[in-house]
């Protein structure tokens, strides 16, 4: 996989955010909101290299709503990283290097490439935390309900763990 040929013609995030149409408003307003604690830039600046997040999302994704903008956010506040946004229906062939472990083609995914382009992780497609709730049961709930407790549960973790989860990636990588 040619990673840094597909990150250059990757779109930066202000572009991929004027093209969402589904949940359009509420990628505006989640992505308004979106901060990042400055002691998590702090810690990607600290390991002194570049840093490149390519994020598999599409527009209709309930979590990638809920999390490409905090990752956004974390791009635009430390100078060493940057972000790329491809669609997951457009590029099907790296979207089945990083399925769920399920073999699914969740989403979103930020695949961590170092300076050299070079993959050395990824995280998706939910916080472990959220995830293991979905798991255990999160999964049965009718649609409304199962969604208001996502919604929910993003809100008040306000992309910290998805975040921490980058965090680990680049820590060890670095």
């Amino acid at each position: 996989m040619n990673y840094r040929q597909l990150f250059e013609t990757a779109a930066p995030f202000d572009q991929y955010l004027a093209t969402t149409v589904e949940y359009s408003d509420l990628w505006r307003a989640i992505y308004a909101r979106a901060s990042v604690r400055a002691t998590a830039v702090a810690e990607v600046a600290a390991t002194g290299r570049a840093w490149h997040l390519l994020v598999i999302s599409e527009d209709w994704c309930g979590d990638a709503v809920n999390t490409v903008p905090v990752v956004a956010r974390l791009a635009e506040q430390a100078s060493n990283v940057e972000m790329r946004v491809i669609a997951r229906d457009q590029h099907l062939d790296v979207m089945d290097l990083h399925l769920s472990a399920t073999g699914g083609r969740a989403i979103p995914v930020v695949i961590v490439l170092d300076d050299a382009f070079n993959e050395v992780g990824w995280w998706g497609s939910r916080p472990s935390e959220l995830q293991a709730w979905y798991d255990a049961g999160g999964k049965l709930l009718e649609k409304d309900a199962r969604y208001r407790h996502l919604r929910g549960w993003y809100a008040r973790d306000k992309g910290a763990s998805t975040i921490a989860g980058i965090l680990r990636i680049i820590d060890l990588a670095a």
